[in-house]
C-alpha cells in the first residue's frame, strides 16, 4: 500500500498520485521493560521557514511561472507530508486502529489498578526497614506511571501530527492565495499600460482634431475628392477612420471596468494573504507547542526508564540487608513466642494448682469439686474494642500470607496494619495487664496486654512499632486506657499501628475479634 501524500489545492480526496515517503520508525512498547530510550521528535519548521515554503521569491507572474512555482510548493508539501509521517510514529496506519481515547482510557485503568496495588505493596513493605521500604514504593510508583505517560505520549504525538496537517493545509491555501495575488497584480499593470497606450491614441487623435490638420477632417477628407470614385473611397476611409476611434474608445472603457474590477479583487486577495498569513503563523505556533508537549513526555518516558533500571538496581544491591533484616525478624517472633509460651505454661501451672486445690478442699468439704473451663482452642465473638483513636477503624493489611517484595518468597503477615498517622493515641482494646512494655527488634516498641484466659484460652495482644508507650510490665490498665502512640519505630515503612494477637500463644487473624 502507497504511503499517503498530501492534497493539491483543491484537489479531491482519492486523485492524488502516491509520493514515495521513507518508511515510517515504530514506537516499540513500553509494557516490555527495559526499553531503549525514544529517539528525539524531528523539530517542527519555525514561522518563518513555513512562509518562506509559500512565498517563492522572484515568482514570474507569467503562466509557466505559476507552474512552476506549484510545482515546487506541491513538493515541498509533500516533503513537509511525509516529515509528518516520520514524526508521528504511532500515529496512523493498521497497527494503531485502536482510537487514542480508548488506549489512554485503558492506560488509566491500569494506572488506577497500580494504585491499588500500591496499597497492598504498601502493606507488603511491612517488616522491611525504612530504606528498603522506600525503593520498592518508588520502584512501584515508576511502574504505575509508565503505562498513563505512554498513553499521554501517544496522545500528544497524534496532536502533534494534527497540529502539523493543519499548518501545512493553511500553508497550502496561503500558497495560493500569494499566486493569485501576484497573478492579479501582474495582470493590472498590464492593463494599466495597454490603457495608457489607448489613452495615449485618443489625446493624439484629439489634438490632431483640435489643430485642425489637413486630413484629419471628414469634410475636408470629402471636399479633397476630384470624382465620384475618389469621394466614395475618401467616404470608406472616413469611415474605417471613425470607427478605429470608436472601438479603441471601446478598448479604453473595456479595460478600465476589468481593471476596476482586477483592482477590487486583488484588495480581497490582499486581504485574505493577510488573514492566512495570521493563520498559518497560529497553526506553526500550535504545533510547536504540541511539539514541545510531545517532547515532554518522551523525556518523561526516558526519566522514568532510567529510574526504574536504578531502583531496581537499588533493591538488588539491598537485598542482602532485607535478608539480613528477615532473619532478624525472624529471631525475635521466635523468641517472642518461646516468651509467651514459658509465661503461658506457668499461668497453666498456676491454674491447674489451683483448680487442683480448690477439688481437694471440695472433696475433704463433700462438695462437688468446681467445674473446669475446658480449652475451645479458639475464641469467638468482638471481644476487642477499637485499639486507635481512628473511627472508624481501617485496615490497610490483613492478616495472612503474602510475597516478599524483595526476596521473592511467601511469608506470614502475623496481624494486621491498622492505619493512624504518627503519633496518634492508642488504647487497650480490652480490660489486661501488662506483660511487657519494650524494645523488641524488628517491631520497635511493642506493648504486649495478657487479657487471661477467655473461653477456656489464653488471650493476648501487642501494639508495635509504637513511638512511645506510657505503660509498665505489671500494670493493670482498663479498657479504653491510652497506652501509647503511634510510630514508625524498628522495620516499619511508614507511621501506622501493627496488631497481633495471640491465641494460647500462637498468632491469629484479629479482624475477626475487633469490635468498636
Amino acid at each position: 500500500m502507497p504511503e499517503p501524500r498530501a492534497l493539491r489545492s483543491g484537489e479531491p480526496l482519492g486523485s492524488q498520485e502516491a509520493v514515495a515517503c521513507p518508511k515510517r520508525p515504530t514506537l516499540r512498547t513500553l509494557h516490555n521493560l527495559p526499553l531503549a530510550a525514544p529517539s528525539s521528535l524531528s523539530p517542527i519548521p519555525a514561522t518563518s521557514d513555513m512562509l518562506r515554503h509559500v512565498t517563492p521569491q522572484g515568482a514570474s507572474p507569467t503562466t509557466s511561472g505559476r507552474i512552476r512555482t506549484g510545482q515546487r510548493r506541491r513538493r515541498t508539501v509533500a516533503a513537509l507530508f511525509c516529515a509528518v509521517l516520520m514524526v508521528a510514529g504511532t500515529g496512523g496506519g493498521a497497527g494503531h486502529a485502536e482510537p487514542i481515547d480508548d488506549r489512554r482510557a485503558e492506560a488509566e485503568r491500569r494506572s488506577s489498578a497500580a494504585d491499588r496495588r500500591a496499597e497492598e505493596l504498601r502493606a507488603s513493605i511491612e517488616g522491611l526497614s525504612v530504606q528498603l521500604g522506600q525503593a520498592v514504593l518508588d520502584l512501584q510508583a515508576t511502574q504505575s506511571r509508565l503505562p498513563a505517560a505512554q498513553a499521554e505520549l501517544e496522545a500528544a504525538r497524534a496532536t502533534l501530527e494534527a497540529a502539523q496537517r493543519e499548518a501545512i493545509i493553511v500553508a497550502n491555501r496561503l500558497q495560493d492565495a500569494t499566486e493569485q495575488r501576484s497573478s492579479l497584480t501582474a495582470t493590472i499593470a498590464a492593463d494599466r499600460a495597454d490603457a495608457d497606450e489607448l489613452r495615449a491614441a485618443m489625446g493624439a487623435m484629439a489634438r490632431e482634431a483640435y489643430r485642425g490638420a489637413p486630413g484629419v477632417s471628414a469634410l475636408d477628407v470629402m471636399l479633397d475628392a476630384e470624382d465620384a470614385s475618389d469621394f466614395l473611397d475618401n467616404a470608406r476611409l472616413v469611415d474605417a477612420a471613425l470607427r478605429s476611434q470608436a472601438r479603441v474608445l471601446d478598448d479604453l472603457r473595456r479595460v478600465e471596468a476589468t481593471n476596476r474590477n482586477s483592482e477590487a479583487r486583488l484588495g480581497a486577495v490582499t486581504d485574505r494573504v493577510a488573514e492566512l498569513k495570521q493563520e498559518a503563523e497560529a497553526k506553526v505556533a500550535t504545533a510547536d507547542e504540541a511539539r514541545r508537549v510531545a517532547q515532554a513526555r518522551e523525556d518523561e518516558i526516558v526519566r522514568l526508564i532510567a529510574d526504574q533500571t536504578a531502583r531496581q538496581n537499588t533493591i538488588t544491591a539491598l537485598k542482602a540487608q532485607a535478608e539480613a533484616e528477615q532473619a532478624e525478624i525472624d529471631a525475635q517472633r521466635a523468641a517472642i513466642e518461646r516468651e509467651l509460651a514459658a509465661i503461658i505454661a506457668e499461668q497453666r501451672a498456676a491454674r491447674e494448682a489451683a483448680e487442683a486445690a480448690a477439688r481437694a478442699a471440695a472433696e475433704a468439704a463433700g462438695q462437688k469439686p468446681p467445674p473446669v473451663e475446658a480449652p475451645s482452642g479458639s475464641v469467638s465473638g468482638a471481644v476487642f474494642g477499637n485499639p486507635t483513636s481512628i473511627n472508624p477503624m481501617y485496615v490497610t493489611s490483613e492478616y495472612g500470607m503474602r510475597l516478599h517484595p524483595i526476596l521473592g518468597y511467601v511469608r506470614l503477615h502475623a496481624g494486621i496494619d491498622l492505619r493512624t498517622g504518627c503519633n496518634t493515641p492508642l488504647y487497650a482494646p480490652r480490660d489486661a495487664t501488662v506483660l511487657w512494655s519494650q524494645w523488641r527488634n524488628g517491631f520497635g516498641n511493642q506493648v504486649m496486654l495478657d487479657y487471661g484466659t477467655v473461653e477456656g484460652n489464653s488471650l493476648m495482644s501487642s501494639s508495635n512499632h509504637l513511638t512511645r508507650s506510657v505503660v509498665s510490665a505489671g500494670q493493670g490498665v482498663a479498657k479504653g486506657q491510652l497506652i501509647g502512640y503511634s510510630g514508625n519505630t524498628g522495620l516499619s515503612g511508614a507511621c501506622h499501628l501493627h496488631f497481633e494477637v495471640y491465641v494460647n500463644g500462637s498468632t491469629v487473624n484479629p479482624r475477626p475479634l475487633l469490635g468498636r
